[in-house]
């Protein structure tokens, strides 16, 4: 019989390059992959080249040359003919050009509120920071008109103004706020995301075509994007609502957000599991799922203040609520 070994000690000086909790997780090859989603993010944080952007504004500005001498021409040519022609013409194509510069003015005023609420989110911040009292009072006070208009946010900006002056700290002040005006809105943009979430899994799961479900996946996360800016009073337009949504995918893609992370590991499992059955519908809950961490991300931007009295939005817990009906569970 042989006698057994005592234990060893083998010293290691040189530092683990990885520690247990920086280890990546052994890849799965059974779960889906989200390619819709992964598509629209790349499709939607696209810019195009300087000199392809110069080449598009002249072209644009050419094309508006020629339709202004098409006009002309046709309106003179109408008027030498028959002058009630001429100018039901002309009344016409004036109309077309008032419509136009309302749509303009609408687009410019979009992006300036959308710069309103941007500046309040920066200047929240450096107040809390710098625990800058004054500041935040002015910002809160910005908050206050920025949500006048809404009804369903009175009550809080009653019980906002009656506790305001009893705060002596910027971040309480702050902490106050986000409690008693922006908690129905985080509510009503969860809900967006939600109703998102679920388009995108249904057009994964059950649209065969190859490229119908990265349109469907753009068009929904264009559309509550929007939605969500609009809920924190942005009201982005076209033009505002495509650039939000180019700035939110880009810094998805820099973070590699449209990759698993924490907060899709059990979206991931659920779609490893239903993509037992089927391939589709499993790519349509890990779809489902980074459409919910853009809505995510939609609000850290589109919010005028940061999330700190409140916790964030989880991933998981939005996905479950979306998609609950769709597994056989409620809500």
């Amino acid at each position: 019989m042989s006698t057994p070994r005592a234990p060893r000690v083998i010293e290691h000086d040189e530092p683990l390059p990885l520690g247990p909790a920086e280890v990546p997780p052994v890849p799965d090859p059974d779960l889906p992959e989200p390619r819709a989603m992964q598509a629209a993010a790349a499709l939607a944080a696209t810019r195009g080249s300087t000199l392809g952007r110069w080449f598009w504004r002249a072209a644009g500005a050419l094309v508006a040359f020629l339709a202004g001498l098409a006009v002309w021409d046709t309106v003179t040519a109408l008027l030498a003919r028959n002058p009630a022609l001429g100018a039901a013409a002309a009344a016409l194509f004036a109309l077309v050009g008032l419509l136009a510069l309302l749509l303009a003015l609408r687009e410019l005023s979009a992006l300036a509120r959308l710069a309103r609420v941007d500046r309040l989110h920066r200047a929240a911040a450096e107040a809390r920071l710098a625990a800058d009292l004054r500041g935040a009072r002015a910002v809160v006070a910005a908050l206050g008109r920025l949500y006048a208009r809404r009804p369903e946010l009175a009550a809080g900006r009653d019980e906002l103004a009656r506790r305001a002056p009893e705060q002596l700290d910027a971040a309480a002040l702050f902490d106050l706020a986000e409690t008693h005006l922006l908690a129905p809105l985080d509510a009503a943009a969860e809900r967006e995301i939600a109703a998102a979430a679920r388009t995108v899994a249904a057009a994964t799961a059950l649209v065969p075509l190859a490229l119908a479900d990265v349109a469907a996946a753009l068009v929904a996360n264009l559309r509550m994007i929007r939605r969500i800016a609009e809920i924190y009073g942005g009201r982005a337009g076209t033009i505002g609502a495509w650039r939000l949504t180019r700035s939110v995918m880009t810094h998805l893609l820099a973070t590699g957000a449209v990759a698993v992370g924490d907060d899709l590991i059990g979206s991931m499992a659920g779609g490893g599991l239903v993509s037992k059955l089927s391939r589709r519908f499993g790519e349509g809950v890990v779809n489902g799922a980074l459409t919910a961490r853009v809505g995510v991300a939609a609000i850290e931007v589109c919010r005028p203040l940061p999330f700190h009295a409140r916790p964030r939005p989880r991933v998981t817990q939005i996905v479950t609520r979306a998609l609950a009906g769709r597994v056989g569970r409620g809500d």
